[in-house]
Formats: C-alpha cells, structure tokens, sequence
C-alpha cells in the first residue's frame, strides 16, 4: 500500500509542468546611444592645437561609431533571431 501511495505521488509530481516564460535580455541605454562627448578646445587654443584637436576627434568619434553600429546591428540580428525561434 505504501510503495503504491509513493509511486502515486512520483508520477503525479512528474507530469506537472511550470510554465516557462523566454525574454531576450533588454540592451542598456548606455549601450544603444551614440559616442560620448568629443573634447572641447579651450578658448586660447593655438591653430595647431586646433588642428590636433580635430584629428582626434574624428578619429574618436568615427572609431566609437562603428563599434555602436555594429554592436547594434548584432543586437537586433540576435533579437530577431531569438524572437524567431519559439
């Protein structure tokens, strides 16, 4: 009789199911927005501080743009791709 209660009860814990709820991991802000805040010349600056300035900055801004973009593009293929497969 016991071992018949505990076969029961196996069984019957066995065929339960829990819902299980897929969510594709939200991207931080921080991670979705554009480059920061490119350096500022200061208000004596010479011409070749200038042009160096330049330089920089569009090395920066350029380098940190395309590594958005295509951590971006990465995202959204993967969250299509997430999205697709239920």
């Amino acid at each position: 009789m016991r071992i018949g209660v505990i076969l029961l009860i196996l069984l019957t814990g066995c065929s339960t199911t829990v819902p299980v709820s897929r969510k594709f991991p939200v991207a931080p802000d921080v991670l979705m927005e554009r480059c920061a805040q490119l350096e500022l010349l200061q208000p004596d600056a010479k011409l070749s501080d200038v042009a160096k300035n330049v330089t920089r900055n569009y090395s920066l801004y350029h380098e940190c743009a395309i590594k958005n973009d295509f951590w971006q593009e990465w995202y959204t293929e993967q969250k299509k791709i997430f999205d697709e497969v239920k």
